[in-house]
């Protein structure tokens, strides 16, 4: 499940084959609003202690760190790779052999540390404002970027390499399951008009909806210069997602 956290299949050493893959990847998004929502009770936690913008950013910082550490940093890693290697401008054979290293570019590093700060800056900033918010925006685009793994692994996107998590799970999920996913993420997002909150529900579909695009785009971009997806790509998918998702949050926030 993209976590830290074991699963049966791990503890019995069941092999895994593209089906059953296929059905564990369409569990991705509510891990991902899970985690999010998990992650920002830190946040909760130091800006109720420390009810200033020192407290906004703090909590913002461990939100993010907590992301990292329940994730072991996967999907930074991720990024990191496939930055590099489409960086290096070089042919797609070449790129994923970058990308097949284990040591990380100027690219990576630059792009995991900028991404890092959107991220912990965006959440501060809509913590200032209403740390509960903060909190459940944090959950719509960590939803909003795995969502975006689900749409990557749809009938018709190859993967890059003949081995792999990519090649394990690229194919394997339909356009309906897509649409019924996006639709029963898409109706937890309108939860707060339950609370008479119709402003947050709005900003939280539109953290979903700028989420899901911009992971869209950027499949669509690493598909046309490497010729598939792999687990690299996968990672980057979730980040970059989850940052757009937070960045409309907060220009929703201060409109």
């Amino acid at each position: 499940m993209f976590t830290a956290v074991p699963v049966p299949g791990r503890w019995t050493g069941t092999p895994v084959d593209r089906g059953t893959a296929g059905r564990a990847v369409c569990w991705l998004p509510f891990v991902g609003a899970l985690l999010g929502a998990l992650a920002g009770l830190p946040l909760l936690a130091v800006t109720a202690l420390v009810p200033d913008g020192t407290g906004a950013l703090l909590g913002a910082a461990l939100a993010v760190a907590t992301l990292a550490l329940v994730t072991r940093g996967l999907h930074l890693d991720g990024l990191a790779d496939t930055v590099d290697g489409l960086g290096s401008s070089a042919p797609a054979d070449r790129a994923l052999a970058i990308m097949r290293q284990p040591d990380i570019g100027p690219f990576g590093v630059v792009t995991v540390v900028l991404l890092l700060l959107v991220k912990v800056a965006a959440l501060a900033a809509l913590a200032n404002q209403a740390p509960v918010a903060a909190l459940l925006a944090l959950a719509a685009a960590e939803g909003a970027g795995r969502l975006g793994v689900v749409w990557a692994t749809g009938a018709g996107v190859a993967s890059a390499r003949p081995g792999g998590f990519g090649a394990l799970v690229a194919g394997t999920t339909t356009r309906p399951a897509h649409l019924l996913l996006t639709s029963a993420v898409a109706a937890g997002c309108l939860l707060p008009l339950g609370w008479d909150q119709p402003r947050l529900a709005g900003a939280l579909v539109a953290t979903l909806a700028v989420g899901l695009g911009a992971a869209v785009a950027w499949r669509r971009h690493v598909v046309r210069r490497l010729g598939g997806v792999t687990g690299d790509v996968f990672g980057s998918v979730v980040e970059l997602g989850a940052a757009a998702g937070l960045l409309a949050a907060v220009l929703l926030s201060s409109a």
